[in-house]
């Protein structure tokens, strides 16, 4: 397909999406079903324009002053791909399946309008009912914020230190551009053109062998702070399909007893090859059966619980454009109750130990009831006496504590921040963290000990 090709194919999409209202990951693979004259080339050029769509829906329309599918691709390519209008008529000429040539208004638009007097919502490119919400953690920065929420996801791996370190892993990967992450001493990064195929890692040796997993760099920094030791009994509660439980073991060198529970048990599937493929074998996955709780048998036994509960998805915006704008009002307000009973129905795990829990980036405007509804009570329950009290006041006002050198800053800490020896930590996604393109608002901050939580030969 020629360039021009894709660009109609791409607009097709988007009426496609527009007109039915289905996920755009299901549009694409219909498309490509229905399209085998399609090579993985087009597929993969096709899809990276739709995500860029969807990633300037809302600038892209008000670029064109026209919001359709054709102005929104338009818009997009001068936003996102920097292209001049003259660039966008070459691909524009009407020929063998391209698309028809620009208008004298489209060509106007193109070559005059501008983002400088755009409301805030359409300058980030995010729903207008959440601009409130995002106004309360971001303030005058929220359009910065969401501007580089909207960029393209990078491609994450964490180095499995049971079995290598990340100074051996990067010179093997080299032939794939990978660089060392900024934040995460055992990560590793590839970044991703627009129009950049998937660059195979399930076929290189060290993901074979379980050197390396696919991890966002906000998910790894998620475990590394939460200080898990060797010889700790720790608790994965929302594992999933294993990611962090992955990363824990890590940190754990194999030693003490970690166990995985997911309230689905769909979820937890692909974590027994995981767990398998990465060597650790001190893991309990235990998979819900019926009514019975599968954490029965802990009595406030445990050392840290990682409690990575539900959430809007907010951080996942980078990867998943998609969902922002199949993202409804009243979401915050299920997954803040959601979160609540989470913390308090698994606050008598941990005895002197720790709740750690990953929240979005539109939580930290609930905090304050979130504290009243849950986190209190949970707090109470796993610290308990003066001490407890004194950490529960902290969580209500979001106050941070510091331990061997971990610290967070500014939003992190103010979503209700502890560290050490019996802690609530509450912080953003996952995906969220990596999004930041300057890091200003919600990156953690690892200082000069901060590989203490985490085993490394290396540091």
């Amino acid at each position: 397909m020629t360039p021009a090709a894709r660009l109609s194919a791409a607009i097709e999409l988007i009426e496609t999406i527009d007109a039915q209202r289905v996920p755009a990951a299901k549009a694409l693979k219909e498309w490509g079903t229905a399209h085998r004259f399609a090579g993985s080339g087009d597929r993969a050029a096709i899809a990276g324009l739709i995500w860029d769509v969807l990633r300037r829906r809302a600038s892209s329309a008000w670029i064109m002053d026209a919001d359709t599918p054709r102005a929104r691709v338009l818009g997009m390519l001068k936003l996102e791909r920097g292209m001049d209008a003259d660039a966008i008529a070459n691909l524009c000429h009407g020929e063998r399946f391209a698309p028809e040539p620009l208008s004298a208004a489209e060509r106007a638009a193109l070559t005059s309008r501008t983002l400088d007097q755009a409301p805030p919502h359409i300058a980030g490119d995010y729903p207008e009912w959440l601009d409130p919400h995002l106004a309360k953690v971001f303030g005058d920065d929220r359009v910065a914020e969401a501007t580089a929420m909207a960029s393209r996801a990078p491609l994450d791996l964490r180095v499995n230190t049971l079995k290598s370190s990340r100074d051996k892993v990067l010179p093997r990967l080299s032939h794939l551009g990978t660089e060392p992450t900024p934040w995460s001493p055992i990560g590793l990064r590839i970044e991703l053109g627009a129009d950049a195929r998937n660059p195979g890692i399930h076929a290189e040796e060290d993901f074979i062998k379980g050197a390396i997993e696919v991890q966002d760099e906000g998910s790894q920094l998620a475990a590394l702070l939460s200080g898990a030791k060797p010889g700790e009994q720790v608790i994965d509660l929302c594992a999933g399909a294993g990611g962090k439980t992955l990363a824990l073991a890590a940190m754990m060198q194999g030693k003490g007893r970690l166990i995985a529970t997911d309230h689905d048990k769909r979820q937890l599937a692909p974590i027994y090859e995981r767990l398998s493929r990465s060597g650790i074998h001190n893991a309990d996955v235990r998979a819900p059966k019926g009514d019975a709780d599968p954490l029965a048998d802990i009595k406030a036994s445990a050392d840290l619980v990682l409690i990575d509960a539900p959430c809007t998805g907010t951080g996942t915006w980078r990867r998943n454009p998609d969902a922002k704008w199949r993202m409804r009002p009243g979401a915050l307000e299920v997954r803040l109750k959601d979160q609540a009973e989470v913390l308090e129905s698994r606050g008598c795990l941990g005895e002197a130990g720790r709740a750690d829990r990953v929240c979005d980036l539109l939580s930290v405007a609930g905090r304050k009831r979130r504290a009243d509804q849950g986190i209190r009570r949970a707090a109470s329950g796993i610290f308990g006496g003066a001490a407890g009290a004194d950490r529960q006041r902290a969580v209500g006002q979001g106050r941070g504590f510091r331990r061997r050198g971990i610290g967070v800053r500014r939003r992190l800490a103010d979503d209700a921040t502890a560290h050490g020896n019996g802690r609530v930590f509450c912080q953003c996604d996952a995906e969220g963290l990596t999004a930041q393109s300057t890091m200003k608002s919600v990156a953690p901050v690892l200082v000069d000990d901060r590989c203490a939580a985490s085993p490394r030969s290396d540091t």
